[in-house]
C-alpha cells in the first residue's frame, strides 16, 4: 500500500477499531517540539522546566501556578493555549471527535494553524487506502491554501506556499505564468504523471485542474464524502454540478468563507454581482436519502455546497464549515 503525507504525522498515532486516529504521547510531542514552543535561549527556568517536564511526560498535568510563574506574557499566553488544545485532545475518544468538538464549542483562540495540522492527519485517515492520486490531490485542499488561475475556461489550483516559495525563480519555467508572474517548478497533474504524486506528496507541487464533471471535481466530490464519513460517521452521495436549476433551495453550505457569503446572498434573493459570481468555482450537491441524518426541512432535497476564490484569487477552504453548516438533527 502507497503511503504518502508523511508530514501529516499519522505514522505517530494508532487507529482504534471503529477507524478514528487514537492520541499517542508521540503525537503530542511533535506539538511540543515546534518552533513555537521550544524555550528561546532567553527562556526563564519556568518555561523551560515546564517544556522538559511535558516531553518526558506530554499528558502531565500542570498546574495554573505553572504557568503563571513564566516571566514571558507571550510565552504564558502560547502555553496556556496549547494546554487547553492539548487537554482537549486527551479528553476525546479520537482525534476525529476533538476535531468535531472544538469546532462545535469555538476555537477562536485556536491557532489556524492547529486546525489546519488536525484536518491534514484526519484527512489523511479519512484517504487510507486511496489509490486514486486525483482524489489525494484533491484532499490537499482540506488544509492547503490554493492559488486560483483560469487557463482555457479552465480552474487551475497551485499550492499557494509552493508558489510564493518559487517567486524569485520567476523566470525559471514558464510552464505556470497564469499564475499572474508567480511561476514555478510545478507539473500539473495529469494521468500520465499521476503515479509521481506519491512520492512528491508532501512537496505539494503538482497543479490540481480542477476540470470537468467527471475530472477534478468529481475526485473533490469523493474527498468531500471520505471527509463527512470520518468526521460525522455516515455515508453521503456528492455530485459536482455545472449550475443549479433548482427553484426550491432548501440549504447551502459555503466551504470557504467566500462561498459562505454568495450562498448566503443567494438564499436572501439578492442579486450577485458579474465578478462575484465569477469567483464561484464549484458547485456540488449531497443527494436526497431519507437515511441521512437531516433536518425534516430538506427532507428530499439535495444540500448544495459551494466553492469560491478571494479578491486575491485564492482559496481557503474550510471543511469546518461542513461540521457547523450541514442541516444536522439536534442528536447528531
Amino acid at each position: 500500500m502507497r503511503d504518502f503525507w508523511l508530514s501529516s504525522g499519522h505514522i505517530l498515532l494508532e487507529r482504534g477499531e471503529h477507524g478514528g486516529w487514537l492520541l499517542t504521547d508521540e503525537f503530542l510531542k511533535a506539538y511540543l517540539a515546534r518552533p513555537e514552543l521550544v524555550p528561546p535561549e532567553e527562556a526563564c527556568d519556568a518555561e523551560r522546566g515546564l517544556h522538559a517536564g511535558l516531553m518526558e511526560n506530554p499528558r502531565a498535568e500542570v498546574p495554573a501556578e505553572a504557568v503563571a510563574a513564566i516571566a514571558d506574557r507571550d510565552a504564558r499566553e502560547n502555553w496556556t493555549v496549547m494546554l487547553d488544545f492539548r487537554d482537549r485532545l486527551i479528553a476525546a475518544p479520537t482525534l476525529e471527535a476533538a476535531y468535531v468538538r472544538l469546532i462545535r464549542q469555538g476555537v477562536k483562540r485556536l491557532p489556524p494553524l492547529f486546525v489546519s495540522q488536525l484536518a491534514h492527519v484526519i484527512m489523511r485517515n479519512a484517504l487510507e487506502g486511496c489509490d486514486d492520486p486525483f482524489v489525494a490531490r484533491a484532499g490537499e485542499l482540506f488544509y492547503r491554501t490554493q492559488r486560483v488561475a483560469l487557463q482555457n475556461g479552465g480552474v487551475m489550483l497551485a499550492d499557494a506556499e509552493t508558489v510564493e516559495r518559487h517567486e524569485v525563480k520567476v523566470h525559471a519555467a514558464p510552464l505556470l505564468a497564469m499564475f499572474a508572474g508567480e511561476t514555478a517548478n510545478l507539473d500539473v497533474l495529469k494521468p500520465d504523471n499521476a503515479e509521481t504524486y506519491w512520492e512528491r506528496s508532501d512537496a505539494y507541487d503538482m497543479v490540481f485542474e480542477l476540470g470537468g464533471l467527471n475530472g477534478g471535481r468529481r475526485a473533490l466530490a469523493t474527498a468531500l464524502e471520505r471527509w463527512i464519513r470520518q468526521i460525522l460517521g455516515f455515508e453521503v452521495a456528492i455530485e459536482p454540478l455545472e449550475r443549479i436549476d433548482d427553484s426550491d433551495l432548501r440549504w447551502i453550505v459555503g466551504l470557504d468563507a467566500e462561498a459562505t457569503q454568495l450562498g448566503n446572498a443567494l438564499w436572501r434573493g439578492e442579486s450577485i454581482a458579474e465578478e462575484d459570481a465569477a469567483r464561484l468555482i464549484a458547485i456540488f450537491a449531497i443527494e436526497p436519502d431519507a437515511s441521512l441524518p437531516f433536518s425534516p426541512e430538506v427532507s428530499g432535497k439535495p444540500v448544495y455546497l459551494f466553492m469560491a476564490s478571494d479578491a486575491d484569487k485564492l482559496l481557503r477552504m474550510k471543511p469546518q464549515n461542513l461540521v457547523t453548516g450541514l442541516p444536522l438533527t439536534s442528536a447528531n
